[in-house]
C-alpha cells in the first residue's frame, strides 16, 4: 500500500524534471502565462533540490510550508504514517493548531496579558472565557453555539477570552481549569464556572448572573422622585431608559455596570400600569426607547437621546459625556484628579472654580447661586465644583488659612493642578461669596483675565489627599468580603473536584492541627518557671527607649536614612570636588544650618529635595559654625537683592542664615540663594532677595518670623520644593563671582 501510495509521487518528480529541462525562461517565450507557469516550475526545482522539502512532498503533498503537523508532531507519529497513510480530510476534524478555527485566534490569552490587562478590565466588564485544547471532540461539538453567543455578546459590551491548554499550561492552571472543554465568567477579578448545557439561553443568563442584582433599579410613578432626588446624597447623574420590554435589557445591565461609579440607572417599562405619569411628566414616546440624564434639576432632563435600536458606542457616547454633575462636589481624591485633572502643557491648562461651602439652608443660596453661574460659563477647560468645609477640612484651611472674613460663609477658589503630589496654584475672591450680581461680574471678569494671564493664580500650596467620604465602614466592608468567601466556598463543595478543593482542605487541617498543639503544648508546660518568663512591658519600654537614644545620639552626625536622599558634608577637604572642580552642567544645592538645626534641618531638607534626586544636582550642607566668614563673603555678590553687610557690625556673629539654602554652578561661577520662609510671605516667590536687609536686621533683634523661637524650624525650608522647580527651570536669579573662595 505504501509503495502504490508514493510510486505516483515519484512520476510526478520526474515529470517535474522534464519540464524544468524543457522550458524557456520567460525573457525568451512570448506566451502570456510563461512568467508564472516559471515561478511555478521555480518552486517545483526548490523543492526537488532540497532533500528535507522533498521527504515531506512525497509524505504530505506538500513542501512543509504549510503543512499541518509540526516538527514534534512528525517524529512523535513517524512510525504511525510509515505504517498507514492518514488522510484528515477524510474526516474533517480541526486537531491542530494551524487548522483550528481562525475566529478565536483574536480572542487568544496569554498569562501576561491576562494578568495585567483582562483582570483589571474585569472591574468594568464581565469577561466569558473558554478553555480548549487540541484532539478535543468536545470543543468541536460545542464551537457553533460558542461563535454564535461570543459574537452577540460582544456586540452588547462583554468580553470574550479563549485560552488554549496546550500552549498556555500556565494560564489554564491559575483559571483553575484542569479540562477541556470549560467555560467560565470572570468579574471584579472572581472566576465562576459555566456548569449547565452549551446552548445560547444558558450562556445569555449565566453572563447575566454574574452582574450584580442591584445595578438598575425599577422605576415606576411612585417612586421616580425620590429615586431622581437622590443625586445629592450619591453626588452623581441618575439615568432613566423608557422602553417597551417587560425585563431589564442584557445591554442596558452591563452599560450599568460600566458606569456605576459615576452614575446610577432606573429602568422603566412603559407597558406597565402606573407609569402613565411619569410618561406624560417627560413626554416620551412610548413606542421609542429613550434615555434620560438627570442631574441637578428633576424637573426637566440635563440630556436626551432617542433611537429605535439602541447601540452600545450610541449608549457609551451619551453617558460618557454626562458623567458628572454641572457642579459635582469633591467627594474624594479620585474624583477630584478627574474633574480637576493635571496640566499637560501650556496649552492644555485646566482650571477649576470650587466652592468652598457649608451643609444646610444657612448656605442654600450662595450655592444655587453658584449652581446657576456655573450652567452659563462651563467649558471644555473650566470645571465647577463645591466642596463641604466640615467634610473635608485640610483642604479648606490650606487654601482660607482660616481667615476671619470666610468663617461661616462660602469662598471661591480658582486653581490649577501641577502634580499628582498635591501642589497647585490659585486665587481666592477677595471677598465672601454671596451670589450677588456684583459676585458674579467679579468671578467672571477674573475667568476672562485668566484665559489671557495664567500668571494670575499666584499663590501656591501642597495640598493633602481628600477623604473618601461615600466610603463604606471597615466592618461593612469585612463582611462582604466575609460573604463573597463563604459563597465561594459553598460553590466549590457543589462544583469543584478534589484536585481544586485540596487547598483549601489542607488550610483547614493545617490550622486545626495547630489549634490542638498549641493547647497540648501550653497544657503540659510549665508556666511557673521565672527564666522562661518574658520580661516586663516597662522594662521592655525602657530597653526599648534607651536602644533608640544611643542610636540617635550615634546619627545625629550623619545625614538622614537612605530612604530620602544622600546630603553630604561640604569641608575643605571635599570642597575641590564638589565645587571647584564640579563638572559642566551639574550643581550643588548646599544647605546652611547650625549644631543646634542640624537633624531637624537636614531631615525635613531631604523631604523636599528628594522628587529632585536623580538628576544633574549634588545635595550638601555647611556649617555655619565653622564657616561663617565663607558665607558671608559669597552674600556680598547679591548686591542688587541686598546691601553688603557690614563686617563689624555689632550684630554680625548674631545673623542666623540657618536655613539658607544656595545652588552653586561651580564651572560658570555663580550662585542662586533661597531664604527662609516667612510667616508673613503670602503668595511670595520662594527664593526671591528682596527685603533682604531689613529681615537680616529683624532676625538680629530676635524678632524675625524665622526665629526658632517664634515658629518651627522645619517651616524655614517650607517652599523650597517649588523654589527647586524654578532652579530646574532656570527662571531664578543668578549671582556671579570672580572665583571661589577658600574654605578655611
Amino acid at each position: 500500500h505504501e509503495r502504490e501510495t508514493i510510486r505516483p509521487r515519484l512520476v510526478k518528480r520526474g515529470v517535474l524534471r522534464a519540464v524544468i529541462t524543457a522550458t524557456k525562461h520567460p525573457d525568451k517565450n512570448k506566451d502570456p502565462g510563461a512568467e508564472d507557469k516559471f515561478i511555478q516550475i521555480s518552486k517545483a526545482y526548490e523543492i526537488l533540490s532540497n532533500e528535507e522539502k522533498r521527504a515531506n512532498f512525497d509524505r504530505y503533498g506538500d513542501a512543509g510550508e504549510s503543512q499541518g503537523y509540526s516538527q514534534h508532531q512528525h517524529r512523535q507519529f513517524h512510525h504511525f504514517h510509515e505504517g498507514f497513510y492518514f488522510d484528515e480530510s477524510f474526516f474533517h476534524f480541526p486537531f491542530n493548531s494551524e487548522r483550528r478555527d481562525t475566529s478565536d485566534e483574536k480572542y487568544l490569552l496569554h498569562f501576561s496579558h491576562y494578568i495585567n490587562e483582562i483582570v483589571p478590565d474585569s472591574f468594568k466588564k464581565p469577561y466569558l472565557i473558554k478553555i480548549t485544547s487540541d484532539w478535543c471532540f468536545s470543543c468541536i461539538h460545542i464551537e457553533p453555539v460558542w461563535k454564535e453567543v461570543a459574537q452577540e455578546l460582544e456586540a452588547l459590551g462583554v468580553g470574550i477570552g479563549v485560552v488554549h491548554a496546550g500552549y498556555e499550561r500556565r494560564l489554564a492552571h491559575h483559571l483553575g481549569a484542569h479540562s477541556t472543554p470549560s467555560l467560565l465568567g470572570l468579574i471584579n477579578g472572581k472566576i465562576t464556572f459555566f456548569h449547565n448545557a452549551v446552548i445560547r439561553e444558558n450562556l445569555r443568563q449565566f453572563v447575566e448572573n454574574l452582574l450584580p442584582g442591584n445595578l438598575v433599579e425599577k422605576i415606576t410613578d411612585k417612586n421616580y422622585i425620590r429615586f431622581l432626588s437622590n443625586w445629592k446624597k450619591e453626588n452623581k447623574p441618575h439615568v432613566l431608559l423608557f422602553d417597551h420590554m417587560p425585563v431589564v435589557p442584557l445591554l442596558y445591565k452591563l452599560t450599568a455596570f460600566a458606569y456605576r461609579d459615576y452614575l446610577s440607572f432606573g429602568y422603566v417599562y412603559v407597558g406597565l400600569q402606573g407609569t402613565e405619569e411619569l410618561s406624560s411628566q417627560y413626554n416620551i414616546n412610548v413606542y421609542t426607547p429613550t434615555m434620560m440624564i438627570f442631574k441637578e434639576h428633576i424637573d426637566r432632563p440635563a440630556d436626551v437621546v432617542q433611537a429605535r435600536d439602541m447601540k452600545k458606542q450610541l449608549i457609551d457616547d451619551f453617558l460618557s459625556q454626562n458623567k458628572f454633575l454641572m457642579v459635582a462636589r469633591l467627594t474624594n481624591q479620585k474624583l477630584f484628579q478627574e474633574l480637576c485633572p493635571v496640566k499637560k502643557s501650556h496649552r492644555q491648562r485646566k482650571h477649576c472654580a470650587v466652592l468652598l461651602t457649608g451643609e444646610g439652608d444657612k448656605f442654600a443660596e450662595a450655592y444655587e447661586a453658584f449652581l446657576t453661574f456655573a450652567a452659563a460659563n462651563t467649558k471644555d477647560t473650566l470645571k465647577f465644583v463645591h466642596i463641604y468645609r466640615d467634610r473635608q477640612p485640610e483642604f479648606a484651611d490650606a487654601l482660607l488659612m482660616d481667615e476671619e472674613k470666610y468663617r461661616g460663609k462660602s469662598a471661591v477658589v480658582i486653581l490649577e493642578r501641577h502634580n499628582n503630589a498635591g501642589k497647585i496654584t490659585y486665587k481666592i475672591l477677595e471677598e465672601a461669596w454671596q451670589g450677588s450680581k456684583e459676585d458674579n461680574f467679579i468671578l467672571l471678569d477674573l475667568l476672562d483675565q485668566l484665559r489671557t494671564d495664567p500668571g494670575l493664580l499666584s499663590s501656591e500650596t501642597v495640598l493633602a489627599d481628600l477623604n473618601d467620604e461615600l466610603a463604606p465602614m471597615f466592618l461593612i466592608r469585612w463582611l462582604y468580603s466575609t460573604l463573597d468567601y463563604i459563597s465561594d466556598c459553598w460553590d466549590s463543595l457543589f462544583h469543584s473536584n478534589w484536585r481544586e478543593m485540596m487547598p483549601l482542605l489542607s488550610l483547614l487541617f493545617s490550622a486545626l492541627f495547630i489549634l490542638f498543639g498549641t493547647v497540648i503544648v501550653q497544657a503540659f508546660s510549665d508556666s511557673s518557671d521565672p527564666r522562661d518568663s518574658p520580661p516586663s512591658e516597662k522594662e521592655e519600654t525602657a530597653a526599648k527607649t534607651e536602644k533608640n537614644d544611643t542610636s540617635f545620639s550615634k546619627e545625629s552626625n550623619r545625614i538622614p536614612k537612605k530612604g530620602f536622599v544622600e546630603v553630604t558634608e561640604l569641608t575643605d577637604i571635599n570642597y575641590n570636588s564638589n565645587l571647584v572642580r564640579l563638572r559642566p552642567g551639574h550643581m550643588n544645592v548646599v544647605l546652611i544650618l547650625s549644631n543646634s538645626t542640624k537633624t531637624i534641618l537636614l531631615q525635613k531638607f531631604a523631604l523636599e529635595v528628594y522628587t529632585f534626586t536623580g538628576s544633574s544636582l549634588h545635595f550638601s550642607f555647611l556649617s555655619l559654625d565653622k564657616h561663617r566668614e565663607w558665607l558671608e563673603y559669597l552674600l556680598e555678590f547679591a548686591q542688587d537683592a541686598a546691601p553688603i553687610p557690614n563686617q563689624y557690625d555689632k550684630h554680625f556673629l548674631e545673623r542666623d542664615y540657618t536655613g539658607y539654602v544656595l545652588a552653586l554652578n561651580g564651572h560658570k561661577k555663580y550662585f542662586c540663594l533661597f531664604k527662609p520662609h516667612r510667616s508673613g510671605d503670602e503668595g511670595g516667590t520662594p527664593g526671591s532677595c528682596e527685603d533682604y536687609d531689613s529681615s537680616l536686621h529683624a532676625e538680629a533683634r530676635g524678632k524675625s518670623s524665622c526665629s526658632p523661637g517664634s515658629r518651627s524650624i522645619k517651616n524655614k525650608l517650607h517652599k523650597l520644593s517649588f523654589w527647586m522647580e524654578r532652579l530646574l527651570e532656570g527662571s531664578l536669579q543668578r549671582f556671579y563671582i570672580p572665583s571661589w573662595p577658600a574654605l578655611d
